[in-house]
């Protein structure tokens, strides 16, 4: 069975509500033969005479009365559906986002996001996932709908990215810790015991990198997934943490954090998501209010 013109749908619409071949021609911008051709094939289509000649003019047949209303809102609906979205009202919104974020950001930036949702839209929910790899797998299936990281070549090139922030690693201890009094060297440094964070425990990153071009190595006593426990263990311990400085920012409260002595680029935390809800109305609000927050979470 052949596809049917859907253009169709809107000659049919403008025919019904005109009853005229001429009128009709017009208002579409069409020379009178071609709409009578139109016509023809609506006919065609149908299987109806749809207009029928009474005196001077046309009349519908019962088929094309029973077909007016119902096409009429075929067109309104269909053109309602490809014109671009309007205003969005965020009082009346319902909706659960997916989001996908790395340990700590949740405690760090939750709060004030969930805040600003519950004031602007009361019937948005969140729902917040842990992220255990870089694998683009749940943006791609709709599973999740914002993940936030460090983008990276694992990273799907078809998503679409947005800096929130620059970050650095930083230090933290215990306010009694050791490492809390006097000029922390390299060699103060790697001597301490260490709290690996890593999401496998062979991992080694940019810090153990930068010790060994110093020809210093550190001893890491212990391996977490996340910074949030990492700092919840150096603040009961001896134990040293090393985590991004903005992404933990109120996690460190009470506690102890200085500038590692030597140098490790900085890195940018950006937001990810698909393509396919770029232009949702209601996406790129949630987008605007996580990219607010983390500005102004200085």
């Amino acid at each position: 069975m052949s596809t049917p013109d859907l253009n169709l749908l809107v000659t049919l619409d403008v025919l019904l509500a005109e009853g005229s071949v001429a009128r009709a021609a017009r208002r579409l911008h069409l020379s009178p033969s071609a709409m009578s051709r139109a016509l023809a094939r609506l006919r065609e289509t149908t299987g109806d005479p749809l207009l029928v000649r009474a005196g001077r003019g046309l009349v519908p047949t019962p088929r094309a009365l029973e077909l007016r209303e119902r096409v009429a809102r075929l067109v309104q609906d269909a053109e309602t559906v490809l014109r671009p979205a309007g205003h969005l009202d965020l009082k009346q919104l319902v909706r659960t986002f997916t989001l996908r974020t790395r340990d700590g950001f949740v405690e760090n930036f939750g709060p004030a996001l969930l805040a600003r949702i519950a004031e602007e839209a009361p019937g948005v929910r969140l729902r917040f996932l842990q992220k255990p790899d870089k694998d683009s797998a749940p943006l791609r299936d709709g599973s999740v709908d914002l993940e936030t990281g460090v983008v990276g070549s694992s990273q799907g090139p078809e998503l679409l990215t947005q800096a929130l922030f620059r970050d650095r690693f930083i230090g933290v201890v215990r306010r009694e810790h050791p490492l809390s009094q006097g000029e922390i060297t390299p060699a103060r440094y790697a001597a301490g015991q260490h709290i690996g964070v890593a999401r496998r425990e062979l991992d080694k990153g940019a810090v153990d990198e930068a010790l060994e071009r110093l020809g210093l190595s550190r001893e890491v006593a212990t391996f977490v997934a996340g910074f949030s426990t990492a700092l919840s263990l150096a603040r009961s311990t001896d134990l040293i943490a090393t985590v991004p400085e903005r992404h933990t920012g109120n996690l460190r409260t009470r506690m102890h954090s200085f500038e590692l002595p030597f140098l490790l680029p900085t890195f940018t935390v950006a937001m990810l998501w698909h393509p396919r809800l770029d232009a949702d109305p209601a996406h790129r609000w949630l987008r605007g209010c996580l990219r607010q927050v983390c500005a102004q979470l200085e």
